[in-house]
């Protein structure tokens, strides 16, 4: 089952996205889940087996330019995990779509997403849900 996630559910998509986004702290991710959920341009959804949440995906729409788009808004996949013992079984692609559709019905038409260079598994994933690429980009920084 999949279901769109709300407030109350902020803890349960903080544990899964610490294991994505590791620099983060749980409590930190737990207040940024409370305030995005009720955001009427962003959402997340969990995948459940059973009563267990085994994954989940953060949506929104941004307006800013996206690359290889030519529409505003669009639906931008933020990040989407599903736990490692539950890979393969296509909850990834179900969490997806789940976006997509949310997506479609805030009015885009595109959605996009992005990836780090060296992330193969991420790249895999975005090729086999038919995301087509449409840049490479290496960002610079320096401390002045």
């Amino acid at each position: 089952m999949i279901r769109q996630a709300g407030k109350a559910d902020a803890f349960e998509l903080a544990r899964l996205a610490i294991q994505m986004w590791e620099d983060n702290e749980i409590e930190e991710l737990e207040e940024h889940f409370e305030d995005l959920v009720v955001d009427e341009e962003a959402t997340c959804f969990l995948k459940y087996v059973g009563e267990v949440a085994v994954g989940f995906a953060q949506c929104q729409l941004r307006h800013d330019y996206v690359e290889g788009t030519e529409s505003s808004p669009v639906g931008y996949l933020e990040g989407i995990l599903v736990e490692e013992a539950f890979r393969h079984k296509g909850y990834a692609k179900e969490l997806l779509r789940e976006c997509e559709k949310w997506a479609k019905s805030k009015g885009c038409t595109e959605f996009a997403s992005d990836c780090e260079l060296e992330n193969e598994e991420s790249l895999r994933f975005h090729m086999a849900m038919q995301f087509e690429e449409a840049n490479r980009v290496i960002c610079f920084r320096k401390s002045i």
